[in-house]
């Protein structure tokens, strides 16, 4: 199927389902119940599983093959970001065209900064990352953020190129050659796929359930799942098996005559390209683009995404990245009130002293459930939430096995 094995296959499909039916299994809890809050099924929040998905996805290629750890990837998420807003800005709402400039852009980013970081290894390497990305966002934040060449008639360059810690957005001053000014009804045109508007959505009532389908969602799922496949006939080319023996032994590796470079550098290149493309479907979501981006922290993020979900693994960085986001967005917003709710049986002595212990793990106390996740994930699976499935799945074949009702006899012969 599609150039692959059947197990390659079999996860292939395992991922569309998911994405497919998302809406349904991020809503398990009817809205009138007390556990509603643990939905996940609204379009923002389904977009960013995907999207940040896409951005592990590119990071795992680089440091899961290679084994080169960058502490800059969020500048090509960045540049991507800003390079869909200006397609947008001055030439139409279109999504294709402003993704396909945000690939483009990160990719030439990354062979300027992969050209100079991947002459040294280890830790350095993973310093010039950093660098690259913290000199990134302060040209973003400040730079080109100046009246470059004063106000001009349609503004585009009031506030520079990028728009400063305000960031890049649309106006209604924007010329967009191939497509209106403004919409129908006078405000700002939105993104849109041949007319089919990212923000549109329907809804579907069941019961007391309420499930949204957002063509924004589905659209990043698309690409999502075209990104995936990709990344499985990377890990199954030759090229991956290069990009293994570079992380396995490089300097062996030379000793064959082979130059490891190239190699390493098209993966860097590869990885950007990715994070670009989650930046341009960022902006095509939200048409908004910051410098915040290329913060040092959103690179960390993603390194915690591609860890957590379990390294050099394919199905690995997406659970990385939906996991974190889930708790971002539905564990930081549970407060002492809605505490007091779920332990509102207990006596009232004791409700508050289960409150008070609770509370510094969840609401804005999520990073610290993260590090006491990521610090067990790190010593008791190494190989991430991949290798826990794995362990669950060998401990019920054992049990299976072990069973003496699925047990048969065979004939002796």
């Amino acid at each position: 199927m599609f150039g692959l094995d059947k197990k390659d296959a079999s996860l292939l499909l395992l991922v569309a389902a998911l994405v497919a039916f998302a809406p349904f299994l991020l809503n398990p809890f009817p809205e009138s119940s007390g556990w509603a809050q643990f939905n996940a099924g609204y379009p923002d929040l389904m977009q960013r599983f995907v999207i940040f998905g896409i951005f592990a996805i590119g990071f795992n290629i680089l440091f899961g093959l290679t084994g080169y750890l960058s502490f800059g990837h969020a500048a090509f998420l960045g540049v991507g970001s800003y390079a869909a807003m200006w397609m947008f800005k001055l030439f139409g709402m279109n999504v294709l065209p402003a993704l396909a400039l945000s690939i483009v852009t990160s990719g030439l980013f990354a062979v300027l900064i992969g050209y100079v970081s991947l002459r040294r290894s280890g830790i350095y390497f993973s310093i010039l990352t950093l660098a690259f990305a913290m000199m990134s966002y302060s040209l973003a934040y400040s730079v080109l953020a100046t009246d470059m060449d004063g106000p001009d008639q349609q503004g585009l360059l009031q506030k520079g190129l990028t728009g400063g810690e305000t960031g890049l957005q649309l106006t209604l001053q924007d010329p967009r050659i191939f497509s209106a000014q403004s919409a129908t009804d006078g405000n700002i045109p939105v993104p849109s796929l041949f007319g089919l508007e990212m923000r549109s959505a329907t809804e579907l009532n069941v019961g007391d359930w309420v499930f949204t389908f957002s063509a924004g969602y589905y659209f990043s799922g698309i690409i999502m799942l075209i990104a995936f496949y990709l990344s499985i006939r990377i890990f199954r080319s030759p090229f991956g098996m290069v990009l293994r023996s570079i992380k396995s032994n490089q300097q062996r590796l030379s000793y064959t005559g082979m130059n490891p470079k190239p190699y390493m550098l098209a993966a860097f290149v590869i990885s950007g390209m990715y994070a670009g493309l989650a930046g341009g479907l960022m902006a095509a979501m939200d048409p908004l683009a910051g410098p915040e981006r290329m913060f040092w922290t959103a690179s960390g993020e993603v390194v915690l995404m591609t860890i957590l979900g379990g390294v050099g693994t394919l199905i690995g960085p997406v659970l990385g990245a939906g996991a974190i986001k889930y708790m971002e967005n539905i564990i930081s917003k549970i407060n002492e009130d809605i505490l007091h709710t779920w332990f509102a049986f207990l006596p009232d002595g004791l409700e508050n002293l289960v409150v008070t212990l609770v509370y510094p793990f969840i609401g804005k106390g999520w990073h610290l459930t993260l590090g006491i996740i990521f610090m067990l994930v790190v010593i008791f699976l190494p190989g991430g939430l991949v290798q826990g499935g794995q362990k669950i799945a060998a401990l019920f074949r054992r049990k299976k096995a072990e069973d003496p009702k699925s047990a048969t006899t065979e004939p002796a012969e």
